[in-house]
């Protein structure tokens, strides 16, 4: 049960979103969504491809909009779709002229198994090798695979200048500590907020001040007190509000903070 509604926080500092899905948003709607982002203080809006599909589709929408940007990159629940065709495809639209700023959304879901377990080894490891060789940093999923994602980061990070974030951190302590000790960041969501979310409170608890962004997952993850609606990176607030408690910070210190590690994560073409 979420609780009462009430109206959205607008805050003083600029805020970056840094992992969210506007191509998955009712394209009608998407003008008013990118607005009412705006209008609460996000400056800046990553949206993020999974899926062949959608690899031009995120480009093409960061083109339209001077505040938005982009990634390029296939999930592993599509991991069983990826090709050298593809990955070609990531490898040369990954450009500043497109306004693309990591390797991503990349990893293992070990959940729902959407694509062999092989198969999401294998497409992790070719897009790490491709962020590694255009020197960009990566936006991982992990879920129910700490094992394995550390295993293979084991492998690939000694070689990567820029790191990356593994994104909407649902993992053990070992995999977040794992991680920090090579220098990603964590992601946090709207998952902090849920009650019983008391795993996700703890590694937040435990992450350095400037090792973590803020995203939302939208159209995922609504945030308390929105959960049950559709996710908009409008509901950012909510997210830094519980943060800002869970760290002991004023919402003045996490939002300078914030803007810093966003920039640490990203230091390409959106910060140029």
């Amino acid at each position: 049960m979420s609780k009462k509604r009430r109206d959205i926080p607008v805050f003083n500092h600029p805020i970056t979103e840094t992992h969210c899905h506007l191509d998955y948003m009712d394209v009608d709607q998407l003008d008013s969504v990118i607005n009412d982002a705006q209008e609460i203080g996000i400056h800046r809006i990553v949206t993020i491809a999974t899926e062949p599909d959608n690899l031009d589709k995120v480009i093409n929408i960061a083109a339209s909009h001077s505040h938005i940007y982009c990634t390029q990159g296939i999930h592993p629940h599509d991991a069983k779709s990826l090709n050298t065709e593809i990955l070609d495809k990531i490898r040369h639209q990954c450009t500043p002229s497109n306004k693309v700023v990591a390797v991503g959304e990349i990893g293992l879901d070990y959940h729902y198994e959407y694509s062999d377990r092989k198969l999401q080894q294998a497409a992790f490891e070719s897009q790490l090798q491709i962020a590694i060789d255009l020197n960009l940093p990566v936006v991982i999923h992990s879920r129910e695979a700490d094992e394995d994602t550390q295993a293979i980061l084991k492998n690939f990070s000694r070689d990567m200048r820029s790191k990356g974030v593994i994104h909407s951190f649902t993992s053990g302590i070992a995999l977040a500590e794992y991680c920090l000790s090579e220098d990603f960041m964590l992601g946090f969501n709207g998952i902090l907020t849920f009650n019983k979310a008391d795993n996700v409170r703890e590694v937040l608890s435990m992450t350095p001040n400037d090792c973590f962004v803020v995203e939302t997952d939208a159209p995922y993850l609504t945030p308390v007190p929105y959960r049950g609606t559709e996710n908009e990176p409008k509901y950012l607030p909510f997210i830094i509000e519980r943060i800002a408690t869970e760290k002991g910070l004023s919402i003045d210190e996490l939002l300078v903070q914030l803007e810093i590690n966003a920039q640490k994560l990203f230091p390409g073409v959106l910060y140029t």
